[in-house]
């Protein structure tokens, strides 16, 4: 029987997390190529709940007009905190608060500029160089998501994305390079950031534009598929170069929770779950779920497999298990009956018992101890989360500081539930704030949705100066890393 633990791990991953689409900038320097994030403009002439609706689905007028160098959009993920020219200060300051972690994506255009290439683009490779070596003079061990929103947007237009099988033969590639050249230096390997959002937004994820096609879901699936497969492969790679490597699944995860005890209450619940757990379930089990079969031909789905792909998968799996959580959603078989709740990608009914944040997400601690119980009784792998964090509007006020104490309540509160699942048993080995410095944000592409412990001088439109500056939840976090989450 396991040892009761009433602490956090002595090693355990405290840290930070970012994306290098959000975070990094430099888009067309280093030899970059163009990424499917590039396409992503922001308007602040729209309605606030208009503003993760290209998200979704982004429409094909909107891709030809981002290619366009006459194009008087803004696009912010061009640009997102300038990391590529502030890294070394910004990597400064997670070495002042203590990270024993951070959660970063290479950005798989600044490596393979169209994604088709045969050789490595490399500038791109020695800008990674010097993240990794300067983490490591500050004793952080890097966590590197291979695919975070960002292929490279050739893949997406000349190949179709991810339902063209070819794919897989370029993300490999691409992986190989990243082990080849940083497996030295990088323990924690992520093959797909939030995978189960192919389902969300399928351009971003899995580069499909769904107006070509005739059943998205049927892409969507198959394409998800494809990279399945693709990670089974880089995982195989990953252990043959270094054995003592892991390699990890990602999910977005809310949590749904039955707004009643209405059987149907519960039924859509489970179905909802299993939106997301089909993904993970995959990846961490290394076969398709019993329910696949029902679910998939109720999508009028039918998959195609090449010989070998259930070989592959089943030898295999991931190493650990990761997701990102925020809030969590109430599902209901009647929704119409009920108040619904907003959020960036989708709206849910409303749970009377929670709070919201400004953007519409209920705000639920609680729930993550039953979520991380959940996936520990589920895959009996190692777990991480990966991403949890509050976004909100963040003032310097007149004494030039920036006072959060609404993100360090947030936070006190989840991470007195993960105490409580470690107690519970759960093998929580690490926990990765999103995103601990502030950035574009993924779903509106607005910088005013901060995040991070440090606060970064630029405005929705890309205006200000860049300047670094700390919040008090910077100063509160060192204590949480420093005192091992004991002191809060």
């Amino acid at each position: 029987m396991k040892q009761y633990r009433d602490t956090f791990p002595e090693h355990f991953l405290w840290g930070g997390a970012t994306a290098a689409n959000q975070v990094e900038g430099g888009w067309n320097e280093g030899g970059k190529g163009m990424s499917v994030a590039d396409c992503y403009s922001f308007d602040p002439a729209l309605p606030k709940e208009n503003w993760g609706d290209q998200w979704k689905h982004l429409k094909e007028e909107y891709i030809r007009e981002a290619l366009d160098p006459q194009s008087t959009r803004f696009y912010p993920k061009r640009y997102g905190s300038d990391f590529y020219h502030h890294w070394k200060e910004d990597i400064r300051l997670f070495g002042e608060m203590g990270f024993k972690a951070y959660r970063m994506s290479v950005a798989w255009s600044r490596i393979f500029p169209r994604g088709d290439e045969e050789e490595p683009n490399e500038e791109g490779l020695q800008f990674y160089d010097q993240i990794f070596d300067e983490l490591k003079k500050y004793g952080i061990e890097p966590i590197v998501t291979i695919s975070h929103y960002e292929m490279p947007l050739a893949l997406a237009l000349e190949y179709g994305g991810w339902k063209n099988r070819r794919v897989i033969e370029f993300y490999v590639r691409y992986a190989n390079v990243l082990f080849r050249r940083f497996g030295d230096r990088v323990k924690y390997w992520m093959t797909f950031n939030e995978i189960n959002s192919n389902l969300r937004h399928p351009f971003v994820s899995l580069g499909i534009i769904t107006e070509q096609c005739e059943n998205p879901l049927q892409d969507i699936f198959q394409a998800s598929h494809h990279q399945f497969v693709a990670s089974a492969m880089v995982t195989r790679d990953c252990h043959k170069l270094y054995p003592e490597s892991m390699v990890g699944c990602m999910i977005s995860y809310q949590m749904p929770t039955p707004y009643s005890c209405d059987p149907d209450d519960l039924q859509k619940c489970l179905e909802e779950q299993r939106n997301s757990l089909y993904f993970s379930d995959i990846q961490a089990n290394g076969y398709y779920p019993d329910y696949a079969a029902r679910m998939l031909k109720e999508r009028g789905v039918e998959l195609v497999m090449e010989p070998g792909d259930e070989e592959i998968l089943a030898a295999y799996p991931v190493d650990y298990v990761s997701f990102s959580y925020y809030m969590t959603m109430c599902v209901s078989a009647h929704p119409e009956r009920h108040e619904s709740v907003g959020g960036n990608l989708f709206s849910a009914t409303k749970n009377p018992y929670l709070q919201s944040s400004e953007w519409g997400w209920q705000i639920d601690p609680k729930d993550l101890r039953v979520a991380l119980n959940q996936l520990n009784d589920r895959y009996h792998k190692p777990i991480m989360i990966a991403e949890n964090g509050l976004g909100a509007v963040d003032v310097i006020a007149e004494d030039g500081k920036i006072h959060d104490p609404y993100r360090i309540e947030y936070m006190k509160a989840h991470i007195e539930q993960m105490k409580e699942a470690v107690k519970d048993g759960v093998d929580l080995i690490g926990y990765t704030m999103w995103g601990c410095i502030d950035i574009v944000s993924a779903s509106t592409s607005q910088m005013s949705k901060r995040y991070g412990f440090i606060y970064v001088d630029a405005d929705d439109m890309g205006n200000g100066t860049y300047e670094r500056k700390k919040k008090d939840s910077f100063d509160w976090y060192r204590k949480v890393i420093l005192s091992n989450g004991e002191e809060l």
